[in-house]
């Protein structure tokens, strides 16, 4: 347990963290590039069609994950955020930046498939219901955290200001989750 304890103590230095994901990154692309690929085609082609919505529901197999990805994502870069303010750890506040523009990317598609799936449901692209426009105010979030973070010189004031943002941000992801039931 001791040399877990001391890896991850270990990991937290930017330098050593660089040298961990530039040896490992390439590994988990190409591993995963090929489940990614084969779960789009499983649910684009694969599953057959849903009774009553046809072949329009197959987007649902990407929009979910999608939708859950950018909730995730957020609440994760606020848990760095926390970490980055409380203890000062540099590394947390590199992870929490690098959350906003994937989170903003899941964010992205779930609109779009969302809007795709709404044409061939409901007849219309968009329609301003609670889910749709929660998860367009998410996307403004992550651009909003994006922006503070590039308009600050001073990176670590800039990390700070943005994670703030973040925090306060994740109050709203309860509102989001479940505006689909409500």
């Amino acid at each position: 347990m001791h040399t877990i304890v001391r890896w991850f103590h270990q990991l937290a230095s930017p330098p050593t963290f660089d040298r961990f994901a530039a040896r490992w990154s390439r590994v988990f692309y190409v591993a995963a590039l090929p489940v990614l690929l084969v779960g789009i085609w499983q649910g684009l082609w694969v599953v057959p069609a849903e009774q009553s919505q046809n072949d329009a529901f197959r987007i649902i197999y990407i929009h979910v994950p999608s939708a859950w990805m950018s909730l995730f994502v957020f609440a994760l870069m606020a848990f760095y955020s926390v970490i980055a303010l409380v203890w000062r750890i540099k590394i947390c506040e590199i992870l929490a930046m690098a959350c906003a523009p994937m989170g903003a990317g899941f964010t992205l598609i779930t609109l779009l498939t969302g809007s795709i799936w709404g044409k061939g449901t409901w007849g219309t692209w968009w329609d301003w219901d609670p889910r749709m426009t929660s998860e367009l105010v998410l996307l403004f979030l992550y651009l909003g955290v994006i922006g503070l973070y590039h308009a600050i010189e001073d990176r670590r004031s800039a990390a700070r200001a943005a994670g703030l943002l973040a925090i306060v941000g994740v109050s709203l992801l309860p509102v989001i989750r479940y505006s689909v039931d409500w």
